[in-house]
């Protein structure tokens, strides 16, 4: 069974033989793969009223445990934006009623952005959406398949996750 990237792969391996294309073999289905999954998440958040942007910071406030609070600072290291976009995000979900601020105790001049109930029932729902939508994408691939692709992807990720980057 060939694939798109078969077919890639393989007109330019014919106008091109002094190249080695191996990488596209791999890459060029990540890359396709990841525009698939862009669409299926963007399906699931348009389906709750949200935007990605939205669900990234929603999500990191739910992971953050109870009270589903964080500074902004730590909002800006979890969603990697700049301070600027970081202060509008947190404007227009306080002004969806989705997040509130408050007075941080540790620090009188700082504050802290706490999810609201509406914030977490709504995270909460598109993540479950999320996840039953990613179990079905990953559905033709065992467990044993899905560990040791999971493990190999790792490995090529860590080192842009690292503090130097790539």
């Amino acid at each position: 069974m060939q694939d798109e990237v078969d077919r890639l792969v393989e007109a330019w391996h014919t106008e091109r033989p002094d190249l080695d294309v191996q990488p596209l073999h791999v890459l060029s289905r990540i890359s396709r793969l990841a525009r698939h999954l862009d669409r299926a998440r963007r399906a699931v958040f348009v389906a709750h009223d949200l935007e990605p942007w939205e669900f990234d910071v929603l999500t990191a406030l739910r992971r953050a445990g109870t009270p589903y609070e964080l500074s902004p600072g730590r909002l800006l290291r979890a969603t990697l934006v700049t301070s600027g976009t970081m202060t509008n995000r947190i404007d227009r979900l306080a002004a969806a009623g989705l997040v509130e601020r408050h007075p941080d105790p540790g620090d009188k001049r700082g504050v802290l952005v706490r999810l609201t109930e509406a914030g977490q029932t709504r995270v909460d729902a598109a993540f479950a959406d999320l996840l039953r939508r990613e179990h079905d994408i990953l559905d033709g691939l065992s467990p044993a398949e899905r560990e040791s692709l999971a493990g190999l992807l790792r490995t090529l990720l860590v080192p842009f996750d690292s503090p130097d980057g790539l």
